[in-house]
């Protein structure tokens, strides 16, 4: 990987000065970090484990569409018309509209298991909102032993899957849990570049959009700058 490449070019002093390694819950990223870094915690962003829940949701929500109707989901449909609801995080909520969410899908789903797989995920997002209270090791284990037994007591596939994600990436979710570090600057970055992208629809100077995407990633640069490309 070029981020792998650029590490090996760097002096050891560098390298050894790098304590933790902010990545998405992919294995090509761990690999690439342990072959770089030997040394380096690996953490995991709380932003891609929440990911990972709502696409859990998402796929709760339309098998159990494709079960009940045999076909996608409608407007017509509770689990549709509160898609946008099971992925929002429940303090941002009112109580009218959870109580309407909740009381839909109790009536429409038989099994309960859209709302098992959303209870799932705010349990995971309770799990990760610990970083705010720096729990110890002791606490954190038993928080994340209930979060298991609540996988297996819900036993739906698709949280059994994201369970065993999270079992496996633990350490390195343990570690945002314990120190906070996050790659949401850098995230933000990216979306930036890639607005840049989008917009420009193709640069014929590669220069020119080098320097495009610097000013616009620079606070400071981006009022009253014009670049003629």
């Amino acid at each position: 990987m070029a981020v792998a490449q650029w590490l090996a070019k760097q002096s050891p002093e560098f390298r050894s000065s790098i304590t933790h390694v902010a990545i998405d819950p992919c294995a090509a990223y761990a690999a690439a970090a342990a072959q770089a870094l030997p040394d380096a915690q690996l953490v995991v962003d709380h932003f891609h484990v929440i990911k990972l829940a709502n696409d859990m949701v998402t796929a709760v929500r339309r098998r159990v569409t494709w079960d009940q109707r045999g076909r996608r989901g409608r407007a017509v449909d509770p689990e549709w018309a509160n898609r946008r609801r099971l992925l929002t995080a429940r303090e941002r909520l009112s109580e009218h509209s959870y109580a309407k969410m909740w009381n839909a899908l109790r009536a429409k789903d038989p099994g309960n298991e859209i709302l098992a797989a959303y209870i799932v995920k705010e349990e995971l997002r309770g799990l990760l909102a610990l970083a705010r209270s720096r729990p110890d090791d002791h606490h954190l284990a038993y928080q994340f032993y209930k979060f298991l037994d609540l996988c297996a007591q819900v036993n739906l596939p698709e949280v059994v899957k994201l369970a065993t994600t999270i079992e496996k990436w633990w350490p390195a979710v343990a570690a945002f849990i314990g120190t906070t570090i996050t790659n949401a600057r850098t995230e933000g970055y990216n979306r930036l570049v890639k607005q840049v992208k989008r917009a420009a629809c193709g640069f014929r100077n590669l220069e020119n959009s080098r320097r495009r995407i610097r000013f616009h990633c620079t606070r400071k640069q981006r009022a009253g700058i014009q670049i003629h490309c």
